[in-house]
């Protein structure tokens, strides 16, 4: 009896730590997220003072933090770990938005060490530039998110390390100080995560950027808020009920009045693409965002091929020991799991690959309007998709052979054949 030959311990590594970069290198182009939005009107008209301070603190939000992934993990390996690991990117990303969750610098590294006993599973938060408050955030994030299965009875441990790094000048972020503003939007975006109830249709979709009129009076313990329209009434639903708890964000002003643009931008790593409503610049990064879940999808599914190579692989191995016929119908079972987890990992890839090649195709149409900006982040969409499409050739030539390694079986009901 067979046993899957295909199964290489070091090239499932190899492959596991491509999946895990699962973000594109960005240009400066992210730092645009976070600039008010202008537009051939606005530019064109007279500005008052208050008007033309700049006002910063309106970074995107993503609303996939609130969807947490539910998450139904195969038994735990090292790929598994990881995979469950890089789902949580969207909370744990959240958790260091507020500047009272990092400390001066302006990169931040989180650590999260995974161990995994037959007893239980643990995760050590750590990290450069994470103050007690973001660590207690992430620590919890993760505790809630990711509960990998208990080993084997006698296994030994098992210890997986994840790292997130977040940076002011491109991940979302909130910086008090600026002027008042940018103070009042970044209590906006800080308050976001409170308002779920007014996504609660956007959960596998991305909602459209809102552009609101802001004004602080001083004296006026609440803002003066107008929404512009937004073309749909999916904005215009999700405008009415923003406006609801803008009222409950106190406003401080100390200038007699200001008027600015608050622009909120809705990201959704959840989501299955990327919106057509979304400018280009904002569309890629949301489809970075869904790329960073299809990776985690993959790192997973490549685990369950693992378990299920090595499940079948023990059974082969007692039966060649033992000649014994009762193993068969255990040998069935386990290499039709194996012959159905290898088509996983096809499928996980195909999926990761579908984005990788919508991400290339939009990043050269914006490179038509900024070549050298664009220029070398193709270059990395590119390595990107041709990485992916080599994982998923080998994906799929381990799949197709998967079945002649099985006992003569119907796979319609998993009954052996009768010879």
């Amino acid at each position: 009896m067979k046993t899957p030959s295909q199964f290489h311990p070091r090239e499932n590594n190899r492959m596991l730590r491509r999946l895990v970069v699962a973000s594109v290198v960005f240009t400066a182009a992210c730092a645009g997220q976070q600039k008010p939005a202008e537009n051939a009107d606005t530019a064109a008209k007279p500005q008052t003072t208050e008007e033309r301070v700049r006002i910063g603190n309106q970074p995107a939000f993503d609303v996939a933090t609130c969807f947490p992934r539910e998450l139904t993990l195969p038994p735990s390996n090292q790929a598994v770990v990881v995979g469950a690991m890089l789902t949580t990117r969207p909370e744990v990303m959240e958790c260091l938005v507020a500047p009272t969750s990092r400390g001066a610098a302006e990169k931040t590294v989180v650590t999260v060490k995974t161990t995994v006993t037959d007893a239980s599973a643990t995760h050590a938060v750590t990290g450069e530039n994470l103050t007690p408050e973001g660590q207690q955030c992430i620590q919890a994030v993760v505790d809630k998110l990711v509960k990998p299965q208990p080993l084997a009875k006698g296994a030994q441990p098992l210890e997986s390390t994840s790292t997130f790094e977040h940076d002011t000048t491109s991940s979302s972020s909130v910086k008090f100080g600026i002027n008042e503003g940018s103070d009042y939007s970044g209590a906006i975006r800080l308050a976001q995560p409170g308002w779920c109830d007014c996504y609660a249709n956007a959960k596998d979709s991305t909602p459209p950027v809102l552009t609101a009129r802001v004004t602080l009076v001083k004296g006026q313990p609440l803002s003066e808020v107008v929404f512009e329209p937004s073309g749909s009434t999916e904005g215009d639903q999700l405008a009415a009920c923003l406006k609801t708890k803008l009222a409950a964000v106190p406003a401080k002003a100390t200038s007699d009045k200001l008027t600015y643009p608050h622009r909120f931008v809705h990201f959704n790593s959840g989501g299955s693409e990327a919106s057509s409503t979304l400018p280009p610049n904002l569309r890629f990064f949301q489809l970075e965002l869904i790329r960073n879940q299809r990776a985690a999808d993959a790192a997973i599914a490549v685990g369950d091929r693992v378990n299920t190579a090595l499940s079948y692989d023990g059974v082969v191995k007692k039966y060649n020991a033992t000649k014994n016929t009762g193993l068969v119908q255990e040998m069935t079972s386990k290499c039709k799991a194996y012959v159905e987890a290898a088509q996983g990992v096809v499928k996980a890839l195909e999926a990761q690959q579908s984005v990788d090649q919508a991400s290339l195709t939009l990043v050269q149409e914006l490179k038509a309007t900024d070549a050298e900006g664009w220029a070398p982040v193709e270059t990395a969409s590119k390595a990107a998709l041709d990485a992916t499409k080599e994982d998923l050739t080998k994906a799929s030539s381990e799949a197709q052979s998967a079945p002649g390694l099985c006992p003569k079986v119907s796979y319609g009901d998993a009954k052996p054949k009768k010879k």
